[in-house]
C-alpha cells in the first residue's frame, strides 16, 4: 500500500476505554494508518511479570488475576458482545493462572515470555472490539505468525529476512483502505512456534520491524507525551518538546535512557530511511517530534538523557602495566556471563566499566557472584550499584572550542564518579553519585539548553 503508516500505541494509550477511544480517533484521523501495533494495557505487563517470578502464593496469584480481570472488564462494559469478550479474557486468565502455578515449581525465561505475552493478546482483541463499537471495520492479527525471532527468550533477536517474507505473505494481503489491521507489539515466535518477547519496551521495535518489512512510508509512535522533550519533564519543569531529531540524536537519547523511544527502534527505520513521528494519543493536536535522517538545525546541545540504576565495576591490577591481553581477558568474562559492557574508562593499573539495568522481560540485571569471583582471580574487583548516568546529547561536540568546558562548568558542584567522552561526537556522559540526579539534571538543562 502506498504511503502506509504503522501506528504504535503504548500501554497508557490503551490503558482504559477513554484512552482507547482517543487512540481510535488518532487512527481514523490518518487514512494511511492501516496497521496498528499496541502494547498491553497500562500496568498489565508488570502484574504478569510478578506472576512469572515464581514468588506468588495462591492468595497472591488470585489477587493479581482479579486485578487483571478488572482492568479489562472496565473496557468490556462499554462494548457490545460482552459475553464473547469476557469469555476471551477468561480463557487467557485461566491460562495465566495455570502458568503462574507452574512458575512456582520452577521459573525460566521461556515460561516468563509465555505468561507476559497474554497482555498484548488481550488488549489487541479488545481494541478490535472498540473499533467495531464505533462502526469501523478492524481485523485482529496474531503478530507471532510473522514476527520471527531466535530462541533467546525474554530478549529475542528478530530474524529480519524471515519477517519480511512472512509479512509479505501473511500480512500485506490483508491491508486495504477499508479495514484496520490491529496486532501486538513486544511478542514474536521462534521457528518452533514458541512465543518469545523482544524485551521490555519492545513494542516500538515491533512497529519499526513491521514498517521495514512492509516498506512503510512512516512509523508513528503514540504515547502519553507530546513528542520527545529536551529531558524528562517530570524532573526538569522547564523541559520543552523538540520539533525534530536526527536518527543519531534519537538513537543516542533512547540508548541513554529516554523512555519515549525504544533503543532498537532506530535500526529498522535507518535501514529503510523511514521517518518516525512521536506524539501524544491523548493530545494529538499538540503535535510532536519527527525523527529523520537529517534536520534543519544541528546544535551542539540538543537534549539530556538520564539512565538510573547503573552498576560500576572497577578492576585493578599492577599486571596491567605494559601487559597485553588483559582487557581481552576481562571482556571475555563479561561475554561469558552475557553482560554487555556500556561505558569504559582506563588508567595504567585499572579499568572501570558500567553495566546498564536489565532490558529483559524478567527484569534480571544483577551481577552474579560467579562472574565477580572469576574476575577476582586475576584482579581486584570493586562494585558500586544504583548510580545515575546523565548523557548530554548533541552534535560536533569535539569540533568546537569551549563546548565541553561549558558542560563541565554546569556540574562543578557535584561529585562525578566517571566521565566518558571521545568515542562519539554526539554524547558526553557523567556517572554521578546517587542523590545528585535531580539537581544535576536541572543545572545542566539551565546552562546548556536554556541560557
Amino acid at each position: 500500500m502506498e504511503n502506509l503508516d504503522i501506528a504504535k500505541f503504548g500501554g497508557t494509550s490503551v490503558g482504559n476505554f477513554e484512552a482507547m477511544t482517543s487512540s481510535y480517533k488518532v487512527v481514523v484521523g490518518n487514512k494511511n494508518s492501516r496497521v496498528v501495533v499496541i502494547s498491553a494495557c497500562a500496568g498489565v505487563t508488570n502484574l504478569l511479570v510478578e506472576l512469572a517470578s515464581g514468588k506468588c502464593d495462591e492468595a497472591k496469584i488470585n489477587q493479581i488475576i482479579d486485578k487483571l480481570r478488572d482492568i479489562h472488564e472496565q473496557i468490556i462494559i462499554h462494548l457490545e458482545n460482552q459475553h464473547e469478550l469476557r469469555n476471551y479474557i477468561e480463557g487467557h486468565l485461566k491460562d495465566i493462572k495455570e502458568q503462574a502455578f507452574k512458575a512456582n515449581e520452577g521459573t525460566n525465561d521461556q515460561l516468563t515470555d509465555t505468561i507476559v505475552s497474554h497482555g498484548e493478546l488481550m488488549s489487541s482483541y479488545l481494541f478490535v472490539a472498540l473499533f467495531k463499537h464505533y462502526g469501523t471495520d478492524a481485523q485482529w492479527f496474531d503478530v507471532r505468525t510473522v514476527m520471527r525471532t531466535d530462541s533467546k527468550f525474554s530478549c529475542a533477536k528478530p530474524v529480519c529476512d524471515e519477517i519480511k517474507v512472512l509479512a509479505h505473505d501473511k500480512l500485506l494481503p490483508l491491508i486495504n483502505d477499508k479495514t484496520i489491521i490491529i496486532t501486538q507489539g513486544f511478542i514474536g515466535s521462534n521457528t518452533l512456534g514458541e512465543t518469545t518477547t523482544l524485551g521490555r519496551g519492545g513494542s516500538d521495535y515491533s512497529a519499526a520491524l513491521l514498517g521495514e518489512a512492509l516498506d512503510a512510508s512512516t512509523i508513528s509512535i503514540w504515547t502519553d507525551v507530546a513528542g520527545v522533550f529536551t529531558t524528562d519533564p517530570r524532573i526538569v519543569k522547564t523541559a520543552r518538546p523538540i520539533a525534530e531529531l536526527t536518527y543519531i540524536e534519537a538513537a543516542e537519547m533512547a540508548n541513554f535512557g529516554a523512555k519515549v523511544l525504544h533503543p532498537s527502534t532506530m535500526v529498522p527505520a535507518v535501514r529503510k530511511n523511514i521517518p518516525i513521528f512521536v506524539g501524544s494519543s491523548k493530545e494529538p493536536e499538540k503535535g510532536g517530534t519527527w525523527v529523520r535522517p537529517e534536520t534543519k538545525t544541528q546544535p551542539n546541545f540538543r537534549a539530556l538523557a538520564l539512565r538510573k540504576n547503573q552498576t560500576l565495576i572497577v578492576l585493578s591490577s599492577p599486571v596491567m602495566v605494559g601487559a597485553t591481553g588483559f582487557l581481552a581477558n576481562v571482556f571475555a568474562v563479561f561475554a561469558k556471563y552475557n553482560h554487555s559492557v556500556d561505558l569504559v574508562s582506563t588508567s595504567e593499573i585499572s579499568i572501570a566499566v558500567t553495566i546498564d539495568g536489565g532490558t529483559t522481560t524478567s527484569g534480571a540485571h544483577g551481577v552474579s557472584e560467579a562472574m565477580l569471583n572469576e574476575l577476582a582471580q586475576f584482579c581486584h574487583v570493586k562494585v558500586e550499584t544504583d548510580l545515575p548516568l546523565i548523557a548530554i546529547i548533541g552534535n560536533r561536540m569535539s569540533e568546537n572550542a569551549g563546548v565541553i568546558t561549558k558542560a563541565f562548568d554546569s556540574i562543578n558542584s557535584f561529585s562525578v564518579r566517571m566521565i566518558c567522552y571521545g568515542a562519539s561526537k554526539h554524547n558526553l556522559c557523567f556517572l554521578l553519585k546517587d542523590g545528585d540526579t535531580t539537581e544535576a539534571l536541572n543545572a545542566l538543562h539551565k546552562q546548556l539548553l536554556e541560557d
